[in-house]
């Protein structure tokens, strides 16, 4: 076993703990970025012009009538920029744009002494505008080729040949929505100078040490001159990892130009008509199955919905491209990718990072075709399971393929699989106009960044004389429990119990060059830099107690605030007294700690390598009901069994599974983005851009009954303590939420009916894809090459999307049931 992730007795790691900061949350004491404002006198507030196009050249801007109005202290435009006009890593986000590329976008910012004199001051602004065409729908910009960044492929073996020697081929096309991230906290950010001109910004950001680069580019500054602070965050989920960076950027520059605090921070409509989401996509694919219903080729092409400019779509399109093969083995595949530009807000990360899009395509395959086969999902499914050592169509070999049979026999048997099958088949038999359904799906997700580079990670310790812990490092909080588990291994590492230690607030003056905390990764990199600093003090201290004691360096133990000799408990040495003694012979009581993640390769002009540090695995299982009338469904019971090692903070770990898998089930049944495509002059403003017309999970979609455990014997051999991952990978066991409704969709039907169903599954999705069951249709095919026309199921008025979906059986060996 190796030093990184092997126990000590009695750790502090593996203790079920509630969150570090529960208590400040539930009574409101905790403080977020925006809270800090009652606390800075002077501030102004910041508020944009947005644009009243999806696309257009700006052709006059007066900010005059602004500046004359009450309370307005400055208009802050492009000619204010001492640095660069540029908020995105890529260099294409022009902070203050001469050409707007989505409805929305922020053409100037108004400051005033409150928030509400700078609202009314933006409705002053005049702008006048050049038309130009805008694309709204992704299918819109492929059928244009309007493209943008990189077009990755990834190939693996003769797919052509893999096709040709399948029995049963089919293809089909699949368009799903993105997704708002609707954090709690909006984006923030307070920012001010001192008198040495050092700009300090407190901001709601993912990635400090990014948003202090941006900061410093636009204000034509070097990085040390520009501090970046963290407190915390009312949520992130990935769309604080780049967006922030912009709107840190406007409240620096508006205090080095009024020598003033600024405040930005957006309400909720802002944020969602100003930041970027999940990418939708968009998918066509061919795949081929032997007879025996085993994947044999898959050729697809994914189209990502960027928005307007790249952020990090490339990334997210590259993760999606290597988890199309979720769990299952594929002998021969072909995956080319390409990003759309749009004229939407620029898309970014969002929990899962462009894996759910890739893993979705697949699960939906398989859904599609099992009826086709003659085969049921769940045996479709385990069937194409990877086997130990299998590669990746990347080339990854997959370790741990066990773990996929594990959490899937053991949902199985805990879940009552068996006679549940058998009660849902009776009751759909009772019951003409209500059907239920029973669908099982498994999670193989890769942990590490895309970009090897940022696999690393820093922290700084103290222990103080009187032998209280202090501890800095570069991840940030934003409520999923990571510095509760920095706490625990760093009291875990040095002995000590957890009262002992403390930890600061994220900040790039205490450690550099951080990576975001994203990618599951921020309790492996940023626990490993943690155990490495507490490591080189312990080390130090255990020469000054073997002193003491007249023993060897090498067999002094750290436990439970105690330091000993093996085998001379009895002897044992307070932990302050040692370090005091540390202190007086002089010894280092601080230590900066570094973690790289070992065993990364990866070439992403090949898209071929060993880009992950290992897999995370688990298996869900669900039940739903759904009325034929209406379309409306609730969840019955959920059964997870999820892989996260030898966790750090079980209770903590639970939640995240917990949280995950509802905001997946959310992703995928419930959140409904639209945009406005007509060729009025609202095209492209977002329609749903409040709780009001975007639907939230809330209690009413939560499981009746709600079973999560968390696999165990599974330690991860070379991860910090043992553990695993736990951010990202659950969120995808809501996969068997849609093929639930997708079975019960298809009971309505005869047996063996394959079944349509869009992403999101919203009720109204639900009702047309049962309707379409009803009526014997197989879902827009096409048999042998012969199109089937699939009348309109809606009634007269009806809106709603009918799914975007395709399916069409091409071999000649046509199913039963077919």
């Amino acid at each position: 076993m190796s030093a990184l992730s092997q126990r000590p007795d009695n750790p502090v790691v593996g203790v079920e703990l509630p969150h570090e900061a529960a208590s400040l949350h539930v009574t409101g004491a905790a403080l977020y970025t925006d809270d800090l404002v009652d606390r800075t006198p002077g501030a102004l507030h910041a508020w944009p012009v947005q644009s009243t196009q999806a696309h257009a050249r700006v052709t006059r801007l007066d900010v005059e009538p602004a500046r004359r109005a009450p309370g307005v202290v400055r208009v802050l435009t492009a000619d204010d920029v001492p640095g660069v006009n540029d908020a995105g890593v890529k260099h294409d986000e022009p902070l203050f744009p001469s050409e707007v590329m989505f409805f929305g976008h922020a053409i100037c910012w108004v400051l005033a002494e409150t928030l509400e004199a700078a609202r009314q001051a933006a409705a002053l602004v005049e702008v006048d505008y050049e038309p130009l065409p805008a694309l709204i729908d992704v299918k819109e910009a492929i059928d244009a080729e309007s493209f943008q960044g990189g077009r990755p492929k990834m190939e693996r073996g003769d797919v052509d040949a893999g096709i040709e020697r399948s029995a049963h081929v089919f293809s089909g096309e699949f368009q799903f929505s993105g997704q708002e991230h609707f954090y709690l906290e909006t984006h923030a950010a307070l920012a001010l100078v001192d008198e040495f001109g050092q700009v300090f910004v407190q901001s709601s950001t993912q990635h400090p040490s990014e948003t202090q680069e941006i900061v410093a580019h636009v204000l034509g500054l070097a990085s040390h001159e520009v501090t970046v602070q963290c407190l915390r965050m009312g949520g992130g989920f990935g769309g604080k990892e780049m967006q922030p960076h912009g709107f840190a950027a406007i409240a620096a520059l508006g205090s080095t130009l009024t020598g003033r605090p600024v405040r930005l921070r957006l309400n909720r409509t802002l944020d969602m008509t100003m930041s970027g989401k999940r990418h939708g996509f968009h998918a066509e694919w061919r795949v081929g199955f032997d007879d025996d219903g085993r994947l044999q080729a898959l050729d697809a092409t994914l189209t990502a919905d960027g928005g307007w400019s790249l952020d990090l779509s490339e990334p997210v399109l590259a993760r999606a491209l290597c988890h199309i093969d979720n769990a299952y083995w594929v002998p021969d595949v072909r995956v080319n990718g390409r990003i759309a530009k749009t004229h939407k807000t620029s898309q970014t990360a969002f929990r899962g990072f462009g894996g759910p899009q890739g893993m979705l395509v697949i699960e939906d395959i398989l859904g599609r075709c099992a009826p086709l086969l003659g085969i049921d999902a769940e045996t479709l499914r385990r069937r194409n399971f990877y086997a130990e050592g299998q590669p990746t169509p990347y080339g990854q070999p997959v370790q741990q393929a066990d773990r996929l049979r594990r959490t899937w026999d053991q949902v199985k048997e805990t879940g009552d699989w068996d006679a549940r099958v058998a009660e849902i088949a009776a009751f759909n038999a009772a019951h003409d106009d209500v059907k239920r359904g029973l669908a099982i799906t498994p999670v193989k997700f890769g942990i590490s960044f895309n970009l090897t580079a940022f696999n690393q990670a820093g922290a700084l310790v103290h222990v103080y004389k009187d032998g209280s812990v202090l501890i800095n490092h570069g991840g940030t909080e934003m409520g999923q429990g990571l510095h509760t588990k920095m706490l625990q291994v760093a009291a875990t590492s040095l002995g000590v119990p957890l009262q002992t230690v403390r930890l600061a607030p994220t900040r790039t003056d205490k450690v550099p060059n951080t990576s975001a905390t994203a990618a599951s990764s921020g309790a492996d990199l940023n626990g490993g830099a943690v155990k490495n600093a507490c490591e080189q003090i312990r080390e130090r201290l255990a020469q000054v107690a073997a002193q003491e004691l007249g023993v060897s360096a090498a067999d002094m133990r750290f436990s439970d605030g105690k330091v000993f000799a093996i085998g001379q408990q009895d002897k044992a040495v307070e932990w302050a007294e040692v370090v005091r003694r540390a202190y007086f012979q002089r010894v280092q009581l601080w230590a900066a700690g570094f973690y790289r993640t070992e065993g990364l390769h990866w070439d992403s002009t090949v898209m071929q390598g060993s880009p992950f540090k290992y897999f995370a695995y688990g298996c869900a299982a669900t039940e739903v009901e759904v009325d034929g009338f209406t379309g409306a469904y609730r969840t019955r019971r959920v059964d997870i069994v999820h892989d996260v090692g030898d966790s750090l903070s079980p209770l903590v770990d639970i939640g995240q599974v917990e949280g995950g898998f509802v905001q997946g089930a959310g992703w995928l049944t419930l959140e409904d983005l639209r945009w406005d495509e007509s060729d009025r002059p609202t095209r492209g403003r977002l329609l749903t851009q409040a709780a009001s017309t975007y639907k939230l999970p809330s209690f009413s979609e939560m499981p009746e009954v709600f079973n999560v455990a968390l696999l165990e014997h599974a330690h991860e051999e070379g991860a910090v303590y043992g553990s695993k991952a736990v951010g990202e990978p659950p969120l995808m066991l809501a996969f068997s939420v849609r093929e639930a409704l997708r079975q019960a969709c298809a009971a309505f039907g005869p047996a063996g009916t394959s079944v349509d169903l869009a992403s999101p599954a919203t009720p109204e999705a639900v009702f047309w894809a049962l309707s379409e069951a009803r009526d014997g249709e197989q879902g827009h095919l096409r048999l042998d090459g012969a199109a089937a026309d699939v009348p309109d199921q809606r009634p007269a008025g009806a809106t709603g999307a009918r799914p975007e979906s395709e399916a069409v059986l091409e071999s000649s060996g046509t199913p039963a049931q077919v």
